[in-house]
């Protein structure tokens, strides 16, 4: 287990950057969950090599790669990228996330993607976040509804998942509609 240095800390999870010290257990959790990500997710390799891919991804300034972690054990419970980062005058970045279904339904990927959107205004200095999702994914479309994403359009053949082109809807906040939310 790698030693913990947490960005953000919330009352149940923390956030911090993923490392390589985390193969063994992403690749654990990849696996486990195979089944519940196939609808949503473009197959991923679970080589060695694939996860060192992965995190050369997170030294090019255009992505941030972070894990979600239970305070009281350290375990992963999600993972989170924000990708395409682009700065100057729009400071954005879409996300990307997933959680493992060993640990689903609990609220760790509500309270653990807060605590990004915290990270990318705050620390990151980004202004805008954006989420693009299938439509028949309910609970991914749930969570940002939550978490005060608006939707902003549909994108058609945006990703290729499953062996097809899929459409995606487009959601997005800023920092002011988190502000204009306030503190929970």
């Amino acid at each position: 287990m790698p030693s913990m240095t947490y960005l953000v800390q919330g009352p149940r999870v923390a956030i911090r950057r993923v490392c390589r010290q985390d193969y063994e257990e992403l690749t654990t959790l990849a696996r486990e969950s195979a089944e519940m990500h196939r609808p949503w997710l473009p197959h991923r390799e679970t080589t060695p090599d694939a996860f060192e891919n992965y995190l050369t991804r997170f030294e090019q300034p255009t992505h941030e790669g972070f894990l979600i972690c239970l305070r009281e054990s350290d375990a992963i419970v999600g993972a989170v990228n924000i990708n395409n980062i682009v700065r100057g005058a729009i400071q954005s970045g879409a996300l990307g996330y997933t959680a493992y279904a060993s640990t689903t339904g609990r609220g760790y990927m509500s309270e653990g993607l807060k605590l990004v959107m915290q990270f990318a205004f705050g620390e990151l200095g980004l202004h805008r976040l954006e989420a693009n999702i299938q439509p028949a994914n309910a609970r991914s479309l749930s969570l940002v509804k939550r978490l005060g994403f608006q939707q902003e359009g549909y994108s058609t053949n945006f990703q290729f998942v499953s062996g097809a082109w899929r459409d995606h809807e487009r959601w997005a906040i800023t920092v002011e509609m988190l502000q204009a939310e306030g503190p929970e």
